[in-house]
């Protein structure tokens, strides 16, 4: 069965979605096709207005329907891997409307306890649902299966992207030694995470998809699980045959757990999705509902140069300084774990694609990687996003670190992350790079500052760190001196400073601006408040020249985009403190950054005054220390 791919002025008209679970349950069979086109519509139409991971929920609305009606959430959990694939599961558990999507107080973008009971687990980063699920039988068997109904089942929906990271196979193969289980696996093979998944796993469900390996054959047979399928994800009557047949084998325990194998598109049924070779519309902003007339787009195209240009992404400033690096060495070579395009990477890829190279959703496995290319005599470079760093900490310790390995990293999105919620939020690199000896990490204020450090992190012969948040550049941040400690962007390092502020990463333009408004005319002792500001360029290691500097002004005010109780802020007042004695005291400091919280989605900008890291919040900050 194939979703039909219209228009939305084609589109049927919209029936109610059910309530819940029980009253989908309800429905007839015959009432389901018309279900799912008002479900994708809902979806369009939504995703319009708030953007969201469109192309994802799409692929998935006949196999969430069909598992909502097999199986009995929340008395039979459904864990979802990557929750960006939950939007319908949402819609099908009372919340149609799918009201604020990724707005301050709507709806998540990914599963969410405090929204529903049937909201499992938040996992928004991959591979995870095997092990949950597992964990989740397990100690319904421990209680003597109380807390599922009797024999209740606990269903992990994952997809064959995120089946490429290491905790997957893990949990694969501890649940294969555990016949007596009652998980079940839904293995949603759409062929891609943003982009077509790659290695031997994914060659292997190619082989299955064409019919090639013979029934018990498979990969996960020879484990010692129960293969079923391929099915088409799109069938609604073929997915609820397979998920009730893999529901009695749940059931069984002389049969190992049922891992069904589900074939789906990304994007079905919304034509310019499934017609997106990039990633089929995985994430999108908001967008028209319908394309302009040929007659407004040749008007549109005309306008065009006069149009004031958009800046410049930092990812794509940062795909150009990768490109520009490799050209430069042919030693540098690109890691990416399934993520090419959204950190960056295409532009190298398609001019020297031998250099690029893919590993799958498996951060650990990036960074392992990375230290072979260094002792093998290349130059790695490995592109992450920031929240992601956090899976391969020990990695980057004591396989990069301890080993003194010439791998550069790269964190896209690094910061307040805003409307992806507390798990994207990459506010946690810089407390981690603090504790990693031997690192050296840059946080560049602008694009011109991006471009410098990218080289800058290639040329230091140990392991370094770029971060760079999401969005657009903007206008660049220009020093107007500069000293030993690093460039000076407001006030005058050259008479006594009564507020150093020491500015890391893109909130420099705040910090400048809340030193304007502090120093430009407020009075001490008769004279004007010489607040400076300084970024260090190079954020660790935190340099002899700054801790001088900081150690001379009145008082100290940090300023980072990121955790601020463990992060480079915190390491320039420990060096203060490691110098400061009776006869010389360290100045007072107020280390400003995010709180050490797990801070909802909302707009970034909104998130950073609330912590206190707007101009204005910065201004109060430094006002207060003086006072």
């Amino acid at each position: 069965m194939t979703p039909r791919s219209t228009s939305l002025a084609q589109a049927p008209a919209v029936p109610s979605v059910p309530s819940s679970p029980a009253a989908l349950r309800d429905l007839a069979p015959s009432e389901l096709p018309a279900l799912a086109d008002a479900l994708r519509r809902r979806l369009v139409e939504i995703t319009a207005v708030t953007g969201g991971h469109l192309g994802p929920n799409l692929g998935v609305v006949e196999l969430t329907i069909a598992l909502h009606r097999e199986f009995d959430s929340p008395r039979e959990p459904i864990v979802f891997d990557t929750g960006h694939q939950a939007y319908v599961h949402k819609m099908l558990t009372g919340r149609a409307d799918l009201a604020g999507l990724r707005r301050r107080g709507g709806v998540s973008g990914y599963p969410d306890r405090g929204e529903s009971e049937h909201d499992v687990v938040e996992n928004s980063h991959a591979s995870g649902s095997i092990a949950w699920a597992h964990g989740i039988d397990r100690a319904h068997r421990l209680a003597g299966g109380s807390a599922t109904g009797g024999d209740g089942a606990v269903v992990a929906v994952i997809g064959d992207g995120a089946l490429t990271g290491g905790v997957a196979m893990e949990a694969l193969n501890d649940l294969a030694a555990d016949p007596a289980s009652r998980a079940v696996v839904i293995l949603n093979d759409n062929t891609r995470s943003y982009a077509p998944t790659i290695g031997g796993v994914a060659a292997h469900l190619q082989r299955l998809r064409d019919g090639v390996v013979a029934p018990g054959e498979d990969l996960f047979s020879a484990l010692g699980l129960t293969y079923l399928g391929p099915v088409d994800g799109h069938d609604l009557e073929a997915l609820a045959a397979v998920l009730d047949e893999a529901h009695s084998i749940a059931r069984d325990p002389s049969r190992g757990a049922p891992i069904v194998h589900v074939v789906t598109r990304k994007g079905a049924g919304f034509e310019r999705a499934e017609q997106d070779v990039m990633d089929h519309w995985h994430a999108t902003g908001p967008f028209p509902l319908e394309l302009p007339s040929p007659a407004e787009a040749a008007a549109e195209t005309v306008a065009a140069p006069d149009a004031p240009a958009r800046p410049a992404t930092w990812t794509a400033r940062a795909g150009q300084a990768f490109l520009e690096a490799a050209r430069a060495d042919s030693r540098v070579v690109a890691v990416s774990a399934a993520m090419i395009d959204p950190v960056g990477l295409t532009p190298m890829q398609a001019e020297m694609p031998q250099r690029v190279i893919d590993v799958g959703i498996a951060e650990q496995l990036a960074l392992d990687t990375a230290a072979g290319l260094s002792r093998g005599g290349a130059k790695p470079l490995v592109a992450l996003y920031a929240t992601f760093l956090n899976r391969a900490f020990d990695q980057l310790l004591l396989d990069v670190a301890l080993h003194g390995e010439d791998v550069t990293i790269t964190l896209d999105r690094a910061g307040v992350t805003g409307d992806d919620g507390p798990s994207h939020h990459g506010i946690w690199d810089l407390s981690l790079a603090a504790q990693i000896p031997g690192l050296a990490a840059f946080a560049p204020r602008d694009g011109a500052r991006l471009d410098a450090a990218v080289p800058a992190a290639l040329g230091i012969d140990g392991p370094a760190l770029v971060r760079f948040p999401k969005g657009g550049c903007g206008d660049d941040v220009e020093s107007i001196a500069q000293v030993a400690a690093g460039d000076v962007l407001a006030g005058d390092a050259s008479r006594p400073i009564d507020a150093l502020v020491v500015s890391y990463g893109a909130l420099a333009d705040r910090a400048v601006e809340a030193a304007h408004a502090v120093g430009g005319g407020a009075a001490d002792e008769g004279r004007t408040v010489n607040v400076v500001v300084v970024d260090p360029v190079q954020a660790l290691p935190v340099s002899e020249e700054l801790v001088a500097l900081a150690a001379s002004a009145r008082s100290v005010v940090t300023v980072e985009d990121g955790v601020g109780s463990r992060g480079v802020g915190a390491a320039l007042a420990e060096a203060l403190g490691r110098r400061a004695s009776v006869s010389a005291p360290m100045p007072p400091v107020r280390v400003l950054g995010v709180g050490q919280a797990f801070h909802p989605h909302s707009a970034r900008g909104d998130i950073l005054a609330e912590q206190g890291l707007d101009a204005e919040g910065i201004a109060a900050s430094i006002r207060g220390v003086l006072g």
